[in-house]
């Protein structure tokens, strides 16, 4: 090996080996690494040292040899620094010799070496003899790889034919020849050389110029083994235990023992109903009233609208506004779109067949108008009956007063209890033959009785008479399916259901409704128009005439959808709490009669309180920030059916709260305390 150039002071360079130094260590640190193709005789002959058999690993001339530490025995200067020379030819190499390259990154700087006259060796060299290494030169392999998950140690002590050092250190795990802590150390005088072992790894297959390139076709998935690898490693896993056997195949998913849990124990009166959350849907419940926050218990005269409904309403009058039906322009499309889309969504809402079954209309009085004015003129005559029941609404009174009026029927009207509840073995008594229409409500407006319009109907049905169902009341608080009620026709009004006012539906079973003429004449609800005649349109156009109230059938879909968001069934779940809470709480307070205590009720509390009148309550609790309705409710016939002109009404939605029912209670309790002082 060509020694390196001396210095101006006649020293080499301490930390860097000259070019040739360099790529001939490179060079011969590649044709060290397994699977190199075998040496043809001229590269033999090369003037680098090269490796007597492949059975041994080799440490490339030059390098320190593998043994020394900072122990050995130190020589003279001279000889320290001086390579060996071999006086004989040197063995023949499996390996072929590389061309010299570029130095690794894996070199270090070199200690400094002392000069001196080359020595040459006199005594013949052992058979197959490690190549003298000079001191200082750190080690040409590269690092050690890094543990990843997944490595555990090979199993088995490391091979024999490694040198001492090669265990001598944690750090040296890797190639043969890894970088120590001690490589730095200063220079020591060689050693003898050591003895090879006959031992020597396994064959490894020809796995090309770098065998870390697993994922080329014929590579190892794992690096050779080599001493000291993968002592770094991760432990190996401990075994997995079989599972425990249970009595039910998945542990977790066993019922919890709970034969330990106390008993009795006391539930909280009020379901798990997120009211706050709801309330925040509603932006008029922030209102303030006379300096308090408002309380809405005029639910049952109209209900509040959400957010929902008013972005609705803000968006079709902002993107969607047109006359439908009959343009071809694009927002006559998206009116179009929006309004029939309304019509499907009320029907799914309440069960119907199918959207034809749907009229929009103004409310349910205007619904009940039109069944009276459409349907019944050619359906009653004189001596006919119509049956309704004393809790019934103006609107599903006068109607049919003034078509028995017209065409001579009889009003039959169905008792109720003292309770307000309805006496079905009189309402049976009461049909005949002669019973066209039995028209009744499903929720008592004035005393919050819930009627079984379920058996209403059977028995209608049975004598042969339509029925028509008034869900003004119920359709906000009570799931309606008009299928499995079997109902004829039934109303209600959208401003009860959190929609805008002056919308409503009828809905009408399609065979009744095309046995009905139209009730008004106008545009849209016409097919032909001559002077002479006009067709209509069928159901449920021909009762739609002019036109319609678009944006609040709009709307009315938008106050459908959130409702259904929130559910029915938990909606009434919550509304009974409220109206059980009123009802205990009003009943504690002294001379407070409550009218209308059916066991089956929902929403409405109604009441009378000695000394004052109904509007003189109703008056008091607003200036407490309450809304109430006070008067006859538009059902004199069952409030006078208790000797009553007028009662106090607050009635409850799914938005009002337990607190805002104490609140109620707590003013009526003061305004009974007030009493002895007003007389």
């Amino acid at each position: 090996m060509t020694t390196p150039p001396s210095t101006g002071n006649e020293a080499a360079p301490a930390w860097l080996p000259d070019e040739e130094t360099l790529s001939r260590m490179a060079g011969e640190f590649f044709r060290a690494l397994p699977g190199q193709p075998a040496a043809t005789e001229s590269d033999t002959e090369a003037p680098t040292p090269a490796f007597d058999r492949r059975s041994e690993w080799p440490t490339p001339t030059a390098l320190p040899r593998a043994d020394s530490s900072p122990t050995a025995t130190a020589g003279p200067p001279a000889a320290q620094a001086a390579p060996t020379v071999p006086t004989g030819p040197p063995a023949p190499s499996p390996f072929p010799a590389q061309p010299a390259g570029p130095p690794t990154a894996d070199f270090a700087p070199a200690a400094p070496a002392a000069e001196s006259a080359p020595a040459v060796s006199t005594g013949t060299p052992a058979a197959n003899p490690a190549p003298p290494m000079p001191t200082g030169i750190p080690s040409m392999d590269p690092p050690p790889p890094a543990p990843t998950a997944g490595m555990s140690p090979p199993s088995g002590p490391p091979p024999t034919s490694a040198p001492a050092t090669f265990m001598a250190s944690p750090y040296a795990v890797g190639a043969p020849g890894a970088v120590t802590p001690e490589a730095s150390a200063p220079p020591v005088a060689p050693g003898p050389p050591p003895v090879p072992s006959p031992a020597a790894p396994a064959h490894v297959p020809d796995l090309g110029p770098y065998y870390f390139l697993t994922e080329a076709a014929g590579y190892p998935a794992q690096a050779p083994e080599l001493p000291g690898f993968g002592h770094l490693g991760l432990p190996p896993l401990p075994d997995v235990m079989a599972p425990t056997a249970t009595t039910a195949p998945y542990y977790f998913v066993q019922e919890p023992d709970v034969s330990a849990a106390p008993s009795a124990l006391p539930l909280d009166p009020h379901p798990a109903f997120d009211v706050q959350a709801v309330r925040r849907d509603f932006p008029i419940l922030s209102e303030l009233v006379n300096g308090r926050p408002l309380i809405w218990l005029d639910n049952a005269a109209t209900t509040q609208k959400p957010q929902a409904v008013i972005d609705r309403l803000v968006e079709f009058y902002s993107r969607e506004n047109s006359n439908i039906h009959r343009a071809a322009h694009e927002l006559a499309a998206r009116a179009t779109d929006a309004y029939e889309g309304a019509r499907k969504t009320v029907a799914r809402f309440i069960g119907a067949g199918s959207a034809e079954e749907i009229v929009f209309v103004r409310g349910a009085t205007e619904a009940i108008n039109l069944v009276a004015k459409a349907w019944g003129p050619a359906h009653i005559r004189a001596g006919d009956e119509i049956v309704l029941s004393h809790l019934e609404h103006h609107a599903n009174i006068v109607p049919w007063q003034m078509l028995a009026e017209q065409t001579g029927a009889v009003i039959k009207v169905i008792p109720v209890d003292d309770d307000g509840q309805l006496l079905l073995d009189k309402y049976t008594a009461l049909l005949s033959d002669r019973t066209k229409l039995v028209a009744v409500t499903q929720l008592s407006n004035a005393l919050g009785t819930v009627v079984p319009v379920e058996q209403i109907i059977e028995i209608g049905h049975r004598a042969g008479a339509r029925v028509l169902v008034d869900a003004a009341q119920s359709v906000p608080h009570l799931p309606i399916d008009v299928r499995a009620l079997d109902a004829d026709f039934l109303v209600f009004s959208g401003h009860k259901l959190f929609g805008p006012t002056g919308i409503g539906v009828l809905y009408g079973k399609r065979e009744v409704l095309e046995d009905m003429p139209p009730w008004e004449g106008g545009g849209n609800m016409i097919t032909d128009v001559t002077f002479e005649k006009s067709s209509f349109q069928p159901p449920p156009g021909r009762f739609e005439a002019g036109t319609g109230n678009i944006a609040d059938a709009v709307g009315l879909a938008a106050a459908i959808d959130y409702v259904e968001r929130i559910g029915l069934p938990n909606i009434a779940a919550y509304e009974h709490t409220l109206v059980e809470h009123a009802t205990e709480g009003l009943r504690c307070v002294p001379g407070l009669r409550l009218v209308g205590t059916a066991p089956n009720k929902a929403s409405i509390v109604s009441f009378v309180l000695d000394g004052y009148e109904p509007a003189e309550v109703g008056t008091a609790l607003n200036e407490e920030g309450i809304a109430v309705r006070s008067g006859h409710h538009c059902a004199q016939p069952i409030l006078r059916r208790y000797g009553l002109e007028a009662t106090v009404r607050p009635s409850f939605a799914f938005y009002n709260t337990h607190g805002e029912v104490d609140t109620l209670i707590a003013a009526v309790h003061r305004l009974a305390d007030r009493r002895g002082g007003r007389r």
